[in-house]
């Protein structure tokens, strides 16, 4: 195959680095995945529970600007917006940042707080507009490349 097609088919597909990461130091325990509701106001679980213990730091799980740092009803909560009209929250945590201000991915946002599971664990939820999303969907590399045909087998 000719070097030209090669790379580019290289740079269209490979796996690229995803865009978000955990957004708590590992182990990364799910105690409750994601349950995408019927309908707009039907029951669900719209987020992932990660367990962890109280006072552990929540990171932004992407590049974004923080739209929102405090209380709601009896928890405080951080929401992040991304590239796209994507939003990600987190809760319940103390915040360590203020509305209007940009994060970096991996940069602290605040420390985990008690109140959402039996024992400590961060509420992580993703939507786009009015839509839900699971945010471990977010973990993956955005696109796909293939390795060029002359590539050696891996492990040979």
């Amino acid at each position: 195959m000719p070097l030209l097609p090669a790379l580019l088919v290289s740079a269209l597909l490979l796996p690229s680095s995803p865009r978000f990461t955990w957004p708590l130091p590992p182990p990364h325990p799910v105690v409750r995945a994601f349950e995408a509701p019927a309908s707009v106001f039907g029951p669900g679980h719209r987020g992932v529970d990660l367990a962890a213990a109280a006072g552990t730091a929540v990171l932004a799980a992407g590049d974004g600007v923080v739209v929102y740092a405090g209380a709601v009803a009896a928890r405080t909560l951080v929401s992040l917006e991304h590239r796209g009209g994507l939003r990600t929250t987190y809760e319940p945590i103390a915040p360590a940042v203020t509305p209007g201000r940009p994060v970096r991915r991996g940069e602290v946002i605040g420390h985990l707080q008690p109140g959402h599971c039996p024992s400590p664990c961060l509420h992580w939820g993703a939507r786009r507009g009015q839509e839900y999303l699971d945010p471990l969907r977010l973990l993956t590399p955005d696109r796909v490349r293939l390795l060029p045909l002359n590539t050696p087998p891996r492990g040979g």
